[in-house]
């Protein structure tokens, strides 16, 4: 990524990767949790940041927001603060290992235990033989797992060290293999899956067992592992993972952030689920007020954001303006609209992107969002935006909107409105009277 001068280079710098630790300084924009939170003491990162640095304490957090709101931004960020307090991280990206319509919680064990070698790899932290073979005949027995015959042969005798590390690849490459079979082999999936639910205890103790090694190495504190992206998986997957296994996932000795999805908040069953995490959320940017007046410091802010990545010049007069007023403080759709709008320019081969330009990609995120309800849901959202904003008791229509990113919600209060550019569809249909707003 690198700063926009011309129209050209918008698309690389309005990726909608989440910033790296090398991009932090260029691109970072550090005041957007007081328009999120509507505090500027308050922020939902800041706090597990203070319960992970606690020593010998573990702690495991469910991490909410909308997709595209920078959620993995700022567990990029907050990950970088860890290390710098002497704590160990691991994020883990779950789609890249696992099919995300066909995940469980044994599947994230075995993430885990690669996560946590990882983590004692680069700590150079010594694991006892005893650790070392548990772990590896725990794969091996009574299941066919492929391991690198050389591994098998390796002298444990002098334990798991910095001089050992090629013993490291070799565990590595028994997981990488775990990994891909997750991903594609359905037969050996269940394997791996029936070999955790039945031995699950000792599968737990071996974590733990190279968690506590790890803390002794670097100064009493737990590792922490991150997994970034299980907000993307569907409900039914949510459900079994975490409702079904809620003791267990919480249970971990060591720190555990996961990233859940934020629509299923408002089921029934999600309050069963306040006993054992630690909830937080990351609310959206505002731009707009709960009584529906403008939200100027919120627009100012998502304004400073985009001035880290481009030239102003790059657009014409209101367009910016016009492209965050119609997103909703969604920076995932913000930026798609950005890059829609700066393709059209460059074919245009205009040196700025103008309103004609920034219309289109409107009206193409429209019509994506409204491909995604029917004339039955217009009711509901009309009572949304006309004030209801609060107090939404069909909480089964609710999630359904916000799984379609077609309800947001915002901060302080916890309220909700109406996507804009499905406010802007709906007074096109006459469903909402336009008076200007």
């Amino acid at each position: 990524m690198k700063y926009a001068n011309q129209i050209s280079e918008i698309i690389n710098a309005f990726s909608p990767e989440p910033l790296n630790l090398e991009q932090m300084k260029e691109f970072y924009c550090s005041n957007t949790m007081e328009y999120r939170m509507s505090d500027k003491y308050s922020s939902p990162m800041e706090d597990i940041f203070d319960s992970c640095c606690e020593e010998g304490v573990h702690n495991s957090f469910l991490l909410l927001g909308h997709r595209g709101c920078g959620k993995s931004t700022e567990l990029n960020r907050m990950s970088a603060k860890l290390e710098k307090n002497g704590c160990k991280v691991k994020n883990v990206f779950c789609s890249l290992d696992l099919d995300m319509q066909n995940t469980t919680y044994y599947d994230l064990f075995i993430l885990m235990g690669e996560a946590l070698l990882k983590i004692a790899e680069e700590c150079k932290c010594d694991i006892g033989e005893n650790i070392l073979k548990d772990i590896l005949n725990f794969w091996s027995e009574g299941i066919e797992v492929k391991i690198d015959q050389n591994f098998k042969n390796i002298s444990l005798e002098t334990g798991l060290s910095a001089d050992t590390a090629g013993i490291f690849g070799k565990m590595f490459s028994l997981f990488t293999n775990m990994k891909a079979d997750l991903r594609l082999n359905e037969e050996r999936r269940k394997e791996y899956r029936q070999k955790i639910s039945t031995h699950s205890t000792e599968w737990i103790r071996l974590l733990g067992a190279v968690s506590e090694e790890i803390s002794k190495k670097i100064g009493g504190k737990l590792p922490i592992i991150i997994f970034e992206d299980l907000d993307k998986l569907n409900p039914d997957s949510a459900w079994n993972i975490f409702y079904n296994y809620a003791a267990v996932l919480s249970g971990m000795p060591f720190s555990v952030i996961y990233t859940f999805p934020i629509a299923l908040s408002y089921d029934t069953k999600f309050s069963a689920m306040e006993s054992y995490f630690t909830i937080k959320t990351l609310p959206m940017i505002k731009i707009e007020t709960i009584e529906g007046q403008t939200f100027k410091d919120g627009i100012d802010i998502i304004l400073k954001l985009i001035e880290k990545r481009a030239d102003r010049d790059l657009f014409e007069a209101e367009v910016l303006e016009k492209l965050i007023q119609y997103t909703g403080g969604s920076l995932r759709d913000l930026f798609h609209t950005i890059n829609l709008s700066a393709k059209r320019a460059e074919r245009r081969k205009s040196a700025a992107i103008s309103m004609e330009d920034a219309e289109r990609a409107l009206e193409e995120l429209k019509t994506s969002l409204t491909r995604r309800i029917e004339k039955r849901d217009y009711e509901f959202l009309k009572n949304i935006y006309e004030g209801n904003k609060e107090l939404i008791e069909d909480k089964e229509m609710l999630l359904k909107m916000l799984q379609a990113s077609v309800v947001l919600e915002y901060n302080g209060k916890r309220w909700h409105n109406v996507h804009p550019l499905v406010v802007r569809f709906l007074k096109e249909q006459g469903v909402i009277e336009d008076v200007g707003k």
